[in-house]
């Protein structure tokens, strides 16, 4: 009877809940707390995989499993390279504001690859970060991914200053990132326009 119960609660659990990318966090959280810390908060932190049969479509990687691995990637890289740490110590959080993802060649069924993950730069309210998913076969890029992560309750410039001890500027924009977030601007400009919010701000 309560091995049935079991089951059953189970069987509800996964039905309602994304158990394994909870159980996949986790996992991923408690490695990263056991790696040594990284001591460049713009170092490259490179975390592996293999294409398994759960992630494909089509025998390729399916494109929302992409930006899943950036996922745990970004969390293990706040944790070693200590904004996670510090987002706490000022009581602040961060959440993802714009990704764009761009894919150059499939990863197939079985194929391994380096996820390279950083801190491109940052302004006033986010970090920029840059993840590629690199061909294990042959090391080509195979996507790209910039990803926007805003700052809530404090600054890049505050955690940068918490880590470091002392002021530090923002390294220089690339032309593509500063494209792109000339693109996310324009965008949340029309939006803001279409539903009268410019209006009412002036």
């Amino acid at each position: 009877m309560w091995l049935l119960l079991l089951l059953a609660a189970l069987l509800v659990l996964f039905c309602s809940l994304d158990v394994w990318y909870f159980m996949r966090a986790a996992l991923a959280v408690v490695y990263a707390w056991l790696q040594p810390p990284m001591r460049d908060v713009t170092g490259e932190l490179i975390t592996t995989g293999r294409v398994a049969p759960r992630d494909i479509d089509m025998c390729h990687m399916n494109n929302a499993r992409y930006l899943r691995e950036c996922d745990f990637a970004r969390f293990s890289l706040y944790i070693r390279n200590g904004v996670f740490k510090a987002l706490r110590a000022l009581g602040a959080s961060a959440v993802v504001g714009a990704t764009t993802i761009r894919f150059r060649r499939p990863l197939y069924i079985g194929e391994a690859y380096e996820l390279r993950s950083r801190v491109v730069t940052w302004d006033d309210k986010a970090f920029f970060l840059e993840q590629r998913f690199v061909s294990g076969n042959d090391g080509l890029v195979c996507a790209i991914m910039y990803c926007k992560q805003t700052v809530v309750r404090s600054s890049p410039d505050a955690i940068m200053q918490y880590l470091c001890k002392r002021k530090v500027e923002s390294p220089e924009f690339p032309e593509d990132l500063q494209n792109w977030i000339s693109f996310i601007s324009a965008s949340s400009q029309r939006l803001r326009a279409e539903n009268g919010l410019l209006e009412k701000e002036k």
